[in-house]
């Protein structure tokens, strides 16, 4: 094994002087003991390339839906901003994500990367006749009393170690379990969370003592909504100096500060007035545009959806925002080393080096600077640490670019700052500064199990490059509620009855169901034009502002239908052939292409119309050529067409305004 001791070591000594009380235990564990991990080949997953997410595989409509553009983009990289990974165009190499399928094989002896090994997403019936060959019949499955039992405390009662050092320092599974006691939780009203307990936390005011986590509320998109079956809590903390005064004492006033800082940086809104340090002991610390500080740590439960979970009622689930008690992973950040993107080319992307991480306690580096750690449930729904080839998913979205002398696998896109999300989507203000709660949702306590079942209580925000709403602009360019593209049936109900020609649409909202190739993409084309005089109306919302609730949330049945087929994920634990499973396979992922379009598989062998797509043409003509074995099929997207005419965006960014 090697150890990670030398740049562990120096992160912990940095630290330590902080606050050497709060810190000793950290700095003696990861100086005396030292994390230790092994690299592994991603040639030795069942899935080769888990960096290529799901969504990656499916159809585009010729164009009509543009979801390549929420990760593929050259914006954030050419801000300067955090990111050295342009995926639009910039950097030829790399390709551009939203205009081809470019799939790149590791190296002319690889396996394809254009062949689809999500099979859980991909042909759900095989994952159902699996179940059921384990003896389990989920149709028995009691989801509501599943979802309202806790599992996270007793995965958290497994972490060992001074609950104010990022390291338990011990070499156990749960050694970097995230040191937020779900007892703490739900954070106050200004987003922090307190404990009663002394030992969690690092000062006291009059609420408790401070444990220096944070809360984080953002606008999510596409991935990790209600309507996806998944649902995030973000939390956010510092090392201990950023919370101390120039003499060392602590101080709430001038964490705030920091933390409103760090934001600044991350959200590109830092000025020619803004500080160039960090306040108090942190006085030391350079306030650099799009990155964090050492010492940065994120805790991300990711919860089954609960419709009934608004905050209101704790024996339902303490958290608001459909986040129900139960969680399906514990996902953890930790800010190890120094990473400047600038310093690496675009081109020097080394996917395909081996991953560098330890199964046993659930951990990977990212290549980027980072450390993350993953706990998801087992068989029986406890929480267990992941594996390198379950975290290797992971780093599809939370990683950069790096060339060193030994590689660790990078990956990443094109619209994270500094690997993450959360906080480059921050609500401004003390708004963003609470328990993430999806637009301030309220359950309905009197919808049926079909109905919609409560409301947003906040408007759709805008998008500062853009200069329009931000829903409306995912809904005119989805056309659809996920990254996948498909629109659930209860959001189909809801815009077949309000786009009508009789209320002044220029037609009657049509079905995808039982069209060919031909009239599948005519329908699709009238579809994006009808949402779009949909949003132009401002539809999408109701008459307070506020984003209609259909556009969010789903019926109580399909919420608890959506987690019971989760849940056979769980059971059968293949995690690695997807997480994402629908009632039947997406349309996206079948061929709908007129036959002067048609698309073929590897051995040149034409699609049929709705065949199931499970693989895309390679690039075959030149041994010799950077391109040999990647995807070469067109997505449909065309860049002569940028929005709002057509749908080609290779400069969105995701800030709000």
């Amino acid at each position: 094994m090697k150890t990670l001791i030398g740049w562990l070591a120096s992160s912990a000594l940095l630290l330590s002087a902080c606050d050497e009380r709060a810190w000793s235990v950290a700095e003696k564990s990861s100086a005396g003991v030292g994390l230790q991990g092994s690299v592994i080949s991603p040639l030795r997953f069942s899935n080769p390339y888990p960096q290529i997410p799901a969504q990656c595989y499916t159809e585009t409509s010729r164009g009509a839906q543009n979801t390549c553009q929420y990760c593929h983009t050259n914006a954030a990289y050419k801000a300067g901003l955090g990111n050295n990974n342009p995926q639009a165009g910039a950097e030829p190499r790399i390709g551009n994500f939203q205009l081809e399928y470019a799939y790149a094989p590791y190296d002319n002896y690889a396996p394809l990367a254009s062949v689809n090994h999500w099979e859980n997403t991909l042909k759900p019936e095989v994952l159902s006749q699996v179940v059921t060959s384990l003896g389990l019949d989920p149709s028995t499955w009691d989801m509501q009393t599943y979802l309202r039992s806790d599992n996270w405390q007793a995965a958290f009662q497994q972490r060992s170690g001074d609950l104010r050092a990022w390291d338990a320092g011990v070499q156990a599974p749960f050694r970097l379990f995230p040191a937020l006691d779900p007892q703490d939780l739900p954070a106050k009203a200004d987003g922090f969370v307190r404990s009663m307990q002394a030992k969690h936390g690092f000062f006291q005011d009059e609420y408790g003592w401070l444990t220096g986590w944070r809360a984080l509320n953002f606008m999510p998109y596409g991935i990790f909504t209600p309507l996806t079956g998944s649902v995030s809590g973000v939390y956010i903390r510092l090392p201990a100096r950023f919370m101390q005064d120039e003499t060392g004492r602590f101080d709430l006033a001038v964490y705030k500060a920091n933390l409103n800082l760090l934001e600044q940086a991350i959200q590109d809104r830092l000025t020619a007035d803004s500080p160039q340090q960090y306040w108090g002991k942190a006085h030391d610390v350079k306030v650099e545009r799009g990155l964090y500080p050492l010492g940065t740590e994120f805790a991300h439960p990711l919860h089954y959806v609960d419709v009934q979970a608004d905050g209101s009622d704790p024996s339902i689930s303490p958290f608001p925002g459909t986040r129900s008690r139960r969680v399906k992973e514990i996902r953890y950040m930790y800010k190890a080393r120094p990473w400047q993107p600038s310093q690496f080319r675009p081109a020097e992307k080394v996917e395909g080096s081996g991953i560098y991480g330890n199964d046993e306690q659930g951990w990977v580096d990212n290549g980027a600077g980072w450390l993350l750690a993953g706990f998801i449930e087992d068989k029986q729904g406890a929480l267990r640490p992941q594996t390198r080839e379950e975290m290797t998913q992971c780093l599809a979205c939370h990683s950069g670019i790096t060339r060193t002398e030994f590689p660790t696998f990078t990956s990443g896109t094109g619209n994270t700052i500094d690997s993450t999300w959360a906080l480059t989507r921050k609500f401004s203000g003390s708004l963003g500064w609470q328990e993430m709660n999806y637009l301030s949702y309220q359950a309905d306590k009197t919808a049926l199990p079909s109905t919609v079942p409560g409301q947003a209580r906040q408007a759709d925000p805008i998008n500062r490059n853009l200069g329009m709403r931000e829903l409306r602009y995912f809904l005119e360019t989805v056309v659809g509620a996920s990254l996948y593209g498909e629109m659930p049936a209860s959001i189909e109900a809801w815009l077949a009855h309000e786009i009508r020609q009789e209320q002044g649409y220029s037609a009657d909202w049509p079905s995808l169901m039982n069209a060919d190739a031909t009239a599948f993409q005519q329908v699709q084309d009238l579809r994006q034009h009808l949402m779009r005089e949909l949003t132009a109306k401002g539809k999408h919302l109701q008459d307070n502002g506020h984003i209609q609730g259909v556009f969010l949330y789903p019926p109580q049945q399909d919420a608890l239908a959506a987690a019971a087929r989760y849940r056979q994920v769980v059971v059968s634990q293949r995690y690695h052939f997807g997480k994402d499973v629908f009632a039947i396979t997406p349309w996206a992922y079948r061929h709908f292409r007129e036959p002067t379009e048609a698309l073929t598989k590897v051995d040149g062998t034409p699609y049929q119309t709705g065949e199931l797509i499970t693989e895309r043409a390679v690039e075959l003509d030149d041994p010799a050529s950077f391109t040999y074995r990647a995807g070469n099929t067109r997505t449909g997207i065309d860049e002569s067409r940028p929005y709002p005419v057509g749908n080609y965006n290779p400069e969105y960014l995701p800030l709000l305004k």
